[in-house]
């Protein structure tokens, strides 16, 4: 699509079409912030009831796409949608009145849906299934699932839909991490679902931030035909545009929307951190890599939109749907986004209705396409597929044109390293004072340990109660643990914990021992617990992860376990001190690998396993191919030396 259409100042005359027809004057339109919903409003006074086009609505969510093609003069006959929270958005919007005045929702499992007799034709198909189990956090939480999901077949009833309606086209929206999920499997899955039904199709991984969403929000796009094929719109901002004009930004975005709602800081552990990272920076701000005098966090041990906060010259990065407390874009303010304004980044219309409480409103804002894309994917498929004359002019990239924003994020990086250098330069670094951990402080504490490895200091249900006994001094830091008060005498496990070699960690001393006065998992649990909470409060550092680096990178703690003769130590433990030792962790193996590492040669599968489900047991990780979806059937992964489930685990709440 020609920018200058869009967007230009002073709009008259648009270029030629790329079919070379001369084209009707160019919208009218103000710029600003919002003018992507003044666009729209242009959009649907020139093309309403213009072409007679057809469409069903599938997985409509809270109504991206609907919004899109509704606004390019597209009737949506039905929009099929599962979750009645969203429904009751749609429903909202399809009141008189409303954005979608006339929409059909209908509150069912695309499974059960037939279309009703009295539908009738159907031109176009619109939609994209849930993305989760093909998603960066699905990837890096829990595996690529894929089409091994029950979610990751929907995809199976869009084509069921396809085959019985045999519209003239659909468009079909998803996470680009599909096209490498299970090595391809699901991709190539896809492909021949909709060829064998009768579709060409064309596909592109797109960001929306090319087409005027003031959001970086990679994609991938599929539309289907019967007729020939489709060529995707050259974007209309950023360096690929044809006058390479930029961006829109955030802080442009948002200008003007209303953000009382989320007035005051974030709060919690991390809150008071925000406040030093710079625009456009995350909790990578904190990490050594980064320059940070005193590091918080390990490299990459956090999703990238922990402590994430938006540049206002630039798109946000991807607004999520679901997250944390820590989890951004969090204004350049220092605060929340209010609703208003994530509606602003995501492109829904100020006037557009979205139900709910905030969480729920922000699910659907985060699951739907952003509709100022949709709209221009609309457009192009009224001209292409339809041939209906529109009020502005399109340009269509080649099929080979390569777009450049992946090249893009890498030199972002390096901008925003310069940028992290500069602040380290000139700000006091966050941080708790070395000092606590170094002048020969010692105390002793009671602390609770549950199932559920929740480690606190008040009773708590059915925890177990563990005496800690912590010697804090600048030569070795020395915490004992025990279920009964008496100091340790012959305790009969100990763990020494240093850097490794080569390596400067952050704690204040050299050497860690962790005591134990038993030799069971409550103590051992207990004792890497005791560390991490001793850690916390002379660094700032709130778990072992950020102390040891993520398991995908060479690690920076080396420990080794050593038990008393008297203990008569079970096989079990002789493996756990192993695994304390790195033996078997960070890759995956199989179980004879697995056995071979741990020198437990001749050991039986089944042994085996149960030794797995008892470091499990312990608060290790481990996953396998029913915790993860690309580990292979019959292989194994301890990321980590030592314990790193809590509740809040994801692998916690998975059966091994």
């Amino acid at each position: 699509m020609a920018a200058s259409s869009i967007t230009a100042p002073s709009p008259t005359t648009a270029p030629p079409s790329a079919g070379g027809a001369s084209s009707p004057p160019a919208l009218d339109f103000a710029l600003g912030p919002a003018w992507p919903d003044r666009f729209g409003a242009a959009l649907r006074e020139r093309l309403a009831g213009s072409h007679g086009i057809r469409a069903l609505s599938l997985f409509a969510g809270g109504g991206g796409l609907d919004i899109g093609f509704h606004d390019c003069g597209v009737e949506i006959v039905e929009a099929i949608e599962i979750e009645a929270k969203y429904v009751a958005t749609l429903e909202a919007n399809a009141a008189d009145g409303g954005y979608l005045e006339g929409l059909s929702p209908r509150c069912i499992d695309i499974r059960e849906y037939s279309p009703p007799a009295d539908l009738g034709q159907v031109d176009l198909i619109i939609g994209g299934p849930p993305c989760q189990t093909f998603s960066a956090a699905g990837r890096r939480a829990s595996g690529v699932a894929g089409i091994s999901d029950p979610r990751g077949v929907l995809f199976e009833e869009y084509v069921r839909l396809l085959e019985e309606l045999r519209p003239t086209a659909f468009v079909f929206e998803n996470v680009y991490g599909i096209t490498g999920a299970q090595g391809g499997e699901a991709w190539r899955a896809i492909q021949a679902g909709f060829r064998e039904v009768g579709y060409r199709i064309d596909h592109r991984v797109i960001d929306a931030a090319d087409y005027g969403v003031p959001q970086h929000r990679e994609r991938l796009i599929i539309v289907g035909t019967q007729t020939g094929g489709f060529g995707f719109p050259r974007p209309t901002h950023g360096p690929d545009s044809a006058d390479g004009r930029p961006h829109y930004s955030a802080g442009e975005a948002v200008a003007g929307a209303d953000g009382s709602e989320v007035a005051g800081g974030i709060g919690g552990q991390h809150g008071h951190l925000l406040d030093e990272i710079p625009p456009g920076l995350n909790y990578s701000f904190f990490t050594e890599k980064l320059g940070h005098p005193r590091p918080i966090f390990a490299w990459r041990s956090k999703f990238s939109d922990y402590l994430y906060k938006a540049d206002p010259e630039a798109p946000v990065r991807t607004i999520k749907a679901q997250g944390g407390q820590y989890t951004g874009p969090f204004s350049w303010e220092n605060r929340r986004f209010s609703l208003a304004e994530l509606k602003r980044l995501q492109t829904f219309p100020d006037a557009y209705e979205v139900v709910g409480g905030r969480q729920i409103a922000i699910e659907q804002i985060g699951n739907s396409v952003p509709p100022q894309l949709a709209r221009t994917l609309a457009l192009s498929v009224l001209d292409q597929v339809f041939a209906v004359e529109l009020p502005l002019s399109l340009d269509y990239l080649e099929p080979e044109e390569k777009l450049g924003f992946r090249g893009r994020k890498r030199l972002l990086t390096v901008a925003y390293a310069e940028k992290a250098a500069r602040a380290h330069a000139q700000g006091s670094p966050t941080g708790k004072p070395a000092a606590n951990g170094g002048g020969g402080r010692a105390k002793r504490s009671t602390r609770y340990l549950s199932e559920d490895f929740h480690w606190s200091t008040a009773p708590n249900g059915s925890a177990a109660t563990l005496h800690t006994h912590l010697s804090l001094r600048k030569a070795e830091w020395r915490l004992d643990v025990s279920t009964d008060a008496r100091p340790l005498a012959n305790p009969q496990f100990e763990i020494e914990v240093r850097a490794a070699a080569g390596i400067e960690w952050n704690l204040p001393a050299p050497l860690v021992r962790l005591r134990g006065q038993r030799l069971d998992g409550t103590e051992f649990t207990a004792a890497w617990r005791s560390l991490e909470e001793a850690a916390l409060e002379a660094t700032g550092i709130d778990d072992l992860v950020q102390l040891n680096g993520y398991y995908q990178y060479t690690p920076r703690l080396a420990a080794r376990m050593s038990i008393a003769a008297e203990a008569e130590p079970e096989p079990f433990w002789e493996l756990a001190a192993a695994v304390v030792s790195g033996a078997g962790v960070g890759t995956t193996a199989s179980l004879a690998e697995l056995s071979e590492q741990w020198g437990m040669k001749g050991v039986g599968a089944a042994e085996l396993k149960d030794a797995l489900a008892r470091l499990r047991a312990i608060g290790y990780e481990v996953r396998s191919a029913n915790t993860n979806g690309q580990i292979p059937s019959g292989h194994f992964l301890v990321p980590y030396a030592f314990p790193t489930l809590t509740p809040k685990s994801i692998q916690l709440r998975k059966r091994l």
